[in-house]
Parts: structure tokens; C-alpha cells; sequence
């Protein structure tokens, strides 16, 4: 089974340990996404329908809100991932320019000795280790596969924006929406737009379809309450509009590895 080896939240997003043996569902967030093959069978990632291979000589790097999934091309073999979701302002504030958004040229990003040295595993595991520390290896990390993302072709724009302000409001109103049952027809009415316009302007603009983007939403919510609160599993899952806490528990693992008990026991927080 899946676990979480470590989990560690800050300003930056979230840094966790993946110990894998099992293909994940198609999903998306907020977030830019770098996963880091540690040890292992060697696995895939499939970005937009395409597959990456991600193994020892090879990471890979996911837009934000960009779909995609993890693979297990061999059944029953493990594989352990180093994962980062890196906030997109935390890292354009670290370097001092909005310029360049985290948006990846590339999802492939080849493994040299310099990005192989900056793979720290040690950075997760050290309970004691400095926050500075911690944010100081994320923004190196992150700024070397960024860089190498471009390498060879024009960054070009790098950020797409829900520029239509009927299509704002329907996700304003999913994010208000989402501890409630969420009728996606009516939120397209509601914003002003018919239901076969309201998918086709959210999957141009957004990047993803509004269930998946709902989902998103779902899980934010939920890491944030598992590690900030002491509620239980059960509570925040209903609360989220679950039937039941293995219901909730089902969603989570497809969406985020493991079960929220077990993500809850294995999350650290970094406050700086």
C-alpha cells in the first residue's frame, strides 16, 4: 500500500515522501508540481494525456492546474518519490519577480549531477531541520528545474489567466461553494453562461474541467483542516460534503496517495 514517509508544510506549499505502489487518478491543483524518483522501480507520469518517464536519470514538472497522474507501470513494486507542490507566489516573491510565473517550459526535466545533489531527501526526514534551511533548498530546487524547463526555447507567456469575468464568478463561486453539494448546471447559470459554453471557456481558461477543479478545491480543504485542526477525519469529510468517512477516505487516497488519518500522522509544519 501507498504511504506518506514524511510530509512537511510551509509558506512554499507542501514537500512530502511518497513510498508508491499504485496508479493514482487523473487530477490537478493550484500548485507547480515537481516529483524526484529517490528509489525504486521507476515510474510514469502522464501530463495532459502524454507520459514522462520519471525515474533515476529523470523528474518531472506539472503546471499548476494542469492535468495529470502518476503510474505504476509494474504492479506490486514499490517506488519512492520526492514530491513538492510549490505555491506560485511563494516562488515568484522568493526570486523578486512576477516577470516569470511557475509556469514549466517542459515536463521532462533530465537529472544532472547539479539536480541529482540538489535531490535531498535528508531535508524532509530532519524534524529539526531550520525553516530558512528548508525554504532556502525548495527555491534552489524549484529555480533549477525552472530553468532548465526553458532551456533552449523562449519562455514566452508563462501564465494563463481566466480573463472572461462571467467564468471569475463561477469560480468565485465554487471556491464559496465547495463545503456544499455543488450543481455545476446552476453554477453556469448563475454566471450567466449556457452549461456546454461554461465547460468549454473553463477548460481553455483554467486549464482543467470544473470537476476536477472542484476536487482540487475539496482536497486544499481538506490538507488544510487535517493539519491545522484536531477535528476528526469523519467530521471534516462530512463537513466537505461526503457521505461518509470512507467515502472521504476514498477520495482522498485517489487524490493524495494515502488516507487522511495517515497523512494527518505523517505532516510536519514549517512556519517561516
Amino acid at each position: 500500500m501507498s504511504e506518506a514517509v514524511a510530509v512537511l508544510h510551509g509558506a512554499f506549499g507542501r514537500v512530502c515522501l511518497y513510498s508508491m505502489d499504485r496508479t493514482m487518478v487523473s487530477h490537478a491543483h493550484r500548485e507547480g508540481h515537481l516529483l524526484f524518483h529517490v528509489h525504486g522501480s521507476p515510474g510514469e507520469v502522464f501530463v495532459d494525456g502524454c507520459a514522462i518517464p520519471l525515474g533515476p536519470g529523470q523528474a518531472v514538472a506539472v503546471n499548476p492546474w494542469q492535468t495529470h497522474y502518476y503510474s505504476q507501470p509494474v504492479p506490486g513494486s514499490h517506488t519512492l518519490l520526492l514530491v513538492l507542490y510549490i505555491r506560485p507566489t511563494w516562488f515568484w516573491r522568493a526570486i523578486g519577480s512576477r516577470m516569470f510565473a511557475l509556469r514549466f517550459g517542459r515536463a521532462s526535466i533530465p537529472v544532472s549531477d547539479a539536480l541529482a545533489r540538489l535531490i535531498d531527501v535528508g531535508a524532509v526526514l530532519d524534524r529539526d531541520q531550520d525553516d530558512s534551511a528548508i525554504n532556502g533548498w525548495l527555491l534552489s530546487l524549484t529555480n533549477y528545474c525552472f530553468d532548465q524547463s526553458w532551456r533552449g526555447s523562449a519562455p514566452g507567456e508563462r501564465f494563463a489567466s481566466v480573463h472572461d469575468f462571467r467564468l471569475r464568478k463561477a469560480v468565485q463561486l465554487l471556491e464559496q461553494r465547495v463545503c456544499e453539494p455543488v450543481d455545476l448546471d446552476r453554477i453556469a447559470r448563475e454566471a450567466g453562461l449556457s452549461r456546454p459554453h461554461f465547460y468549454k471557456l473553463f477548460r481553455q481558461q483554467v486549464g482543467v474541467t470544473p470537476n476536477i477543479y472542484l476536487n482540487s478545491l475539496r482536497m486544499e480543504r481538506a490538507i488544510e483542516r487535517l493539519t491545522a485542526t484536531t477535528e476528526a477525519v469523519a467530521s471534516i469529510g462530512l463537513d466537505l460534503g461526503f457521505s461518509s468517512q470512507a467515502s472521504f477516505s476514498r477520495f482522498f487516497i485517489a487524490n493524495g496517495v494515502v488516507p487522511p488519518s495517515a497523512y494527518r500522522r505523517s505532516a510536519q509544519i514549517a512556519y517561516s
